[in-house]
């Protein structure tokens, strides 16, 4: 069962839940609106597509242990297409146009976000523009608001496009995970897939132990890193483009929306390179350290707070750097007598080849807490339950060590 949920048909997955739920066709007919025989053919149609869903007794239709899965992420589904069409500024539209809206219609929005344009959402997807911009037309008819704004050849969302297509990327995800955990069940695994948005001090040992992990155990897992700046992924993550976030966690956290699981606790060292006139001194003074130039962390980051405390007591040194990417430090540090604040798990090569060296030992008062975020209403497939396993077990011996 190829994990496609394109190829799905919303109205006759919310009938199957319905029935699921229900226990007999008549009930569930008339809540969906269709008739029987139409239910009955959509129920046979899905089982057809995926797996036997449902025992069938003169007492009614009993789901089986499929078809509690497919209704859970049925329901999970259409609880994010709805959130993502509702707009507080609707003055038209459906009551509940998550029940109207179709995959044809997901995919073309989703393309269109994707891609910028008509032009390209039409290429990526093999639908033609017209349709590409009947199927928006359609879905701003659903909500009563625009979901897009023409910029030239280009398009932009508005708000409430924006809202729509964390809505449909989100129930999209819920259908995948369906997919792949009824093939699962009936011994036919299909491949999953992980995507992580990886935070600088964790791409060294803790995301590649177990990535590497993860797949000597599952090697048909797909795993897509993604790195860029905490408030980068924070929205890829909201808006289902990725699982998880691992990196140092936030304090306070970045929305009641989120969760955030502490994986180890790091602490920071200053750095510089390997003849640096500080390199190998054992306790510097503030009044050793100030003299240097600074390459400090970027407004907001916890290594930028880090490198403000150091020096909350006493003027600040120059700092003419803000930098987020270890490889720019890394390089900047080489090129001159500069300093900065670093983990040294994030440039252990460096530090045992004496390309970089420690100016005196990590600071016992600078810890960063690393960990996993993410959405507070996710449930991981089987695959990514394992893989944030294997983040624990990584964390603890990278923490033992």
């Amino acid at each position: 069962m190829a994990p496609d949920p394109y190829a799905l048909n919303l109205r006759h997955l919310r009938a199957m839940a319905t029935v699921a739920q229900s226990g007999t066709l008549v009930a569930a007919a008339d809540k969906v609106g269709i008739s029987q025989p139409a239910l009955t053919a959509a129920i046979a149609g899905l089982e057809k597509r995926l797996v036997p869903l449902f025992v069938r007794t003169r007492n009614g239709m009993h789901p089986n242990e499929a078809a509690l899965i497919l209704t859970r992420r049925v329901e999970e589904a259409f609880f994010h297409f709805g959130a993502g069409l509702r707009s507080s500024q609707r003055q038209r539209g459906f009551t509940e146009p998550e029940r109207l809206v179709t995959t044809s219609q997901l995919r073309a929005l989703l393309a269109l976000v994707d891609e910028g344009s008509f032009v390209g959402a039409a290429s990526a997807t093999g639908l033609s523009q017209p349709a590409i911009h009947r199927s928006v037309r359609d879905i701003e008819r659903l909500t009563g608001v625009p979901l897009i704004e023409r910029r030239g050849r280009r398009v932009a969302l508005t708000p409430a496009g924006r809202k729509a297509a964390r809505g449909f990327r989100l129930g999209l995800g819920a259908l995948r995970a369906a997919l792949v955990e009824l093939s699962a069940l009936h011994g036919e695994p299909a491949p999953d897939r992980i995507a992580v948005g990886a935070m600088p001090l964790c791409r060294a040992r803790l995301l590649p132990g177990a990535i590497a992990a993860l797949l000597s155990e599952q090697p048909d897992t797909h795993v897509t890193v993604i790195e860029g700046a905490h408030r980068e992924l924070m929205e890829q993550l909201r808006d289902g483009q990725i699982d998880m976030t691992i990196g140092a966690l936030r304090n306070p956290s970045p929305g009641a929306d989120l969760e955030q699981e502490p994986l180890l606790v790091d602490r920071l060292a200053i750095v510089s390179r390997g003849d640096h006139p500080l390199a190998g001194l054992r306790r510097p003074s503030r009044a050793e350290l100030a003299p240097y130039r600074w390459l400090i962390g970027l407004p907001g980051s916890p290594l930028r707070s880090h490198w403000e405390d150091l020096f909350a007591d006493g003027p600040m040194p120059a700092a003419p750097i803000d930098c987020g990417s270890v490889m720019v430090l890394r390089g900047m540090l080489m090129a001159g007598d500069y300093l900065t604040l670093l983990s040294p798990e994030q440039i252990g090569v460096e530090l045992r080849t004496g390309m970089l060296a420690l100016v005196g030992p990590p600071l016992d008062d600078h810890v960063r807490t690393i960990g996993i975020t993410r959405r507070a209403d996710w449930r991981p497939t089987p695959a990514q339950e394992k893989f944030i396993a294997r983040l624990r077990e990584e964390g603890s011996r990278i923490q033992v060590n």
